[in-house]
């Protein structure tokens, strides 16, 4: 193992805290644009898969803190073993890990680790280690401190050897991604006679999107409503676990006015999750109605304006 020097002190909570020149070995896992992650409502965000000493490892982080673990008011960050399908069934790993945070302004690292150095016990029954209380949200978001600039931040761990493998996953917030509009122009709607229709795919913030619109409804509202969703192309691929965050609104163009109809949505999109949007979007005797100019010339346009999606790079 190798021993980088680190400056300690001991508090209460039973942990070691210090700081040191030399970045993680193993892992580092950037976040852009925090508040907005933190926006979203969610309770938990899981890296994805780093490997590190022969076992594979993710990080589990709280960024309002895991309440249930007395982590209110705190940062809680966990590590997690993985894919241990193949393992004997009595198995157990026993790592000495730390966990980071970085100080972007004295570019030093606070490293987090049990007071008395002790290694733990992976086994079935306990498959993460971490801190509930990793670093409170006060210190945390107090720019001064360096941990969070410019609303981005970087966590790390060491696992095992310290071997200079090091993985990084980068995940974005990004607004107002370019080229943010799909635009699905359907014509001669009156015509069209299948259960639904897909826009072509666009690639907006690193993932395709496309739109799929059933012109008579979808389920229970078939024959009754417009149905439309946005769908995540490819969502089956995505890594165990990974996640795609998407602000977006859906909208049918009024091709005589202003006053299009458009709902604002908010969603976590993921490999059995793969669409969002309204089954009951509009009343087909609303939208078929001449007066209001949904359709004309036997045309509509359905779109989807994305304002905001999660973007993750690994490098």
């Amino acid at each position: 193992m190798i021993l980088f020097p680190t400056f300690y002190n001991f508090n209460a909570a039973g942990t070691r805290r210090g700081t040191r020149d030399f970045p993680p070995a193993h892992f580092l896992f950037k976040v852009e644009a925090f508040s907005l992650l933190v926006k979203t409502g969610v309770e938990k965000y899981e890296s994805d898969v780093f490997e590190a000493s022969g076992h594979k490892w993710r990080l589990s982080l709280y960024p309002k803190g895991d309440v249930k673990s007395n982590g209110n008011g705190f940062i809680s960050l966990y590590l997690v073993i993985e894919e241990t399908e193949n393992l004997p069934l009595t198995w157990e790993v026993n790592v000495s890990f730390r966990l980071f945070v970085l100080d972007r302004i004295r570019d030093k690292y606070l490293t987090i680790e049990d007071a008395d150095g002790a290694v733990k016990r992976f086994h079935w029954m306990k498959t993460e280690w971490g801190f509930a209380q990793l670093i409170s949200i006060e210190s945390f978001s107090d720019t001064s401190n360096g941990y969070l600039v410019g609303d981005c931040c970087i966590f790390g761990a060491e696992v095992f050897v310290m071997e200079r493998n090091c993985k990084w996953e980068c995940l974005s917030m990004v607004k107002q991604p370019d080229d943010n509009t799909i635009t699905f122009n359907m014509e001669d709607f009156s015509k069209l006679d299948k259960k639904y229709y897909e826009s072509s795919v666009h690639n907006i913030g690193g993932s395709k999107w496309k739109l799929t619109v059933y012109p008579k409804g979808n389920v229970k509202f078939k024959g009754k409503a417009l149905s439309v969703f946005l769908e995540l192309v490819e969502a089956d691929k995505l890594p165990p676990k990974r996640k795609a965050y998407a602000e977006y609104k859906l909208r049918v163009r009024n091709q005589i006015s202003d006053n299009h109809k458009e709902f604002s949505v908010e969603h976590w999109f993921s490999a059995t999750n793969v669409n969002w949007g309204y089954p009951q979007f509009m009343p087909l005797k609303v939208l078929h109605d001449p007066s209001k100019g949904y359709i004309l010339y036997d045309s509509l346009i359905v779109e989807a304006e994305i304002t905001l999606v999660s973007k993750v790079k690994r490098f």
